[in-house]
């Protein structure tokens, strides 16, 4: 027998094969149910219209996208961003934030173009195969619901999914990532703000300092912050189903949580709403429940910090 005939193949790669075996027979089992099956369906229908508007769309999308990649390219050639020339909308976001876009705007605009709207597909196919894994049913309804936000931005490159997106890993990740990224989704857009509970404690205490930066650096370039304000309430904003996508944000949130439903049950909110009544009489107790709030410790003193 030859040295070479002896030689055992790696284990890895004997193993692949039955790995990849177990994972469709346990994905055909989960087929067979019913709700799994429908689920599934209703994803793939989802996906199909959603791809088959964007291949019909072709060239014209990616309006909003382009506003970011030409503002970027003005303002290096020390143009105003603001009120561009040409076929371009105008930026309407803070002015300290721009050069986040640099490196991506530095590309030709067909390869930033792809390079956005692959980004959006691919994160945003990570955020529905982790919500299918914990609940397929209810994952196949939130995408059909929301669905046509999901293709309004993904056609005109609306920063909107990127934000939704920076929100769900503000979930996953460790406090000080997750106050920075809740942060400059506050800075690119107001309506993030809301989303401050759905952090960890530690979180919300590093997202409130990191804006509070945000707010010393808008003070720092006031005078193109009022630019930026002046275009952002003269610019028409119709009715627009696109923020709609901001309600996916909360998935990872509800879905983790074994009763969602209680978070809506009128008992639920009443007994949330005594709690914070009868705390704010009592100014202790108050500053207690907004130390617990932002993962702060406990003042000396009082029976928390005492125990």
């Amino acid at each position: 027998m030859s040295r070479t005939a002896a030689i055992p193949g790696p284990p890895r790669a004997r193993a692949h094969p039955g790995v990849l075996r177990r994972a469709l027979r346990r994905e055909a089992t989960r087929l067979r149910q019913p709700r799994h099956l429908a689920a599934a369906l209703l994803l793939g229908f989802a996906a199909g219209i959603g791809f088959a508007t964007l291949y019909a769309r072709g060239e014209l999308g990616g309006a909003d996208a382009r506003a970011y990649w030409a503002a970027v390219r003005i303002w290096l050639n020390g143009g105003d961003p603001y009120h561009p020339t040409g076929p371009f909308m105008p930026y309407v976001y803070a002015p300290w934030l721009l050069p986040a876009f640099v490196p991506w705007a530095l590309l030709p605009w067909d390869v930033a173009w792809f390079v956005w709207r692959a980004a959006n597909l691919v994160l945003l196919a990570w955020s529905i195969g982790w919500a299918y894994r914990l609940r397929p049913f209810a994952t196949a309804i939130a995408i059909l619901v929301l669905g046509p936000s999901f293709l309004a931005n993904l056609d005109t490159g609306n920063i909107n999914l990127f934000i939704v997106l920076m929100l769900w890993a503000a979930q996953f990740t460790a406090p000080r990532t997750a106050g920075f990224l809740w942060a400059i989704a506050t800075a690119l857009k107001w309506l993030p703000i809301v989303f401050l509970p759905l952090l960890a404690p530690r979180g919300r205490a590093w997202g409130v300092g990191f804006l509070a930066v945000a707010g010393i650096l808008t003070l720092l370039t006031l005078d193109a912050t009022l630019v930026q304000l002046q275009v952002l309430f003269a610019f028409p904003r119709p009715v627009r189903i696109d923020y709609l996508v901001y309600a996916w944000a909360l998935v990872p949130w509800l879905w983790r949580d074994r009763d969602p439903a209680r978070l809506v049950r009128p008992a639920t909110l009443a007994a949330w709403g005594r709690g914070w009544l009868a705390d704010a009489r009592r100014p202790a107790a108050l500053g207690a429940r907004l130390r617990r709030a932002f993962g702060l410790p406990h003042a000396p003193g009082t029976a928390e910090g005492r125990a």
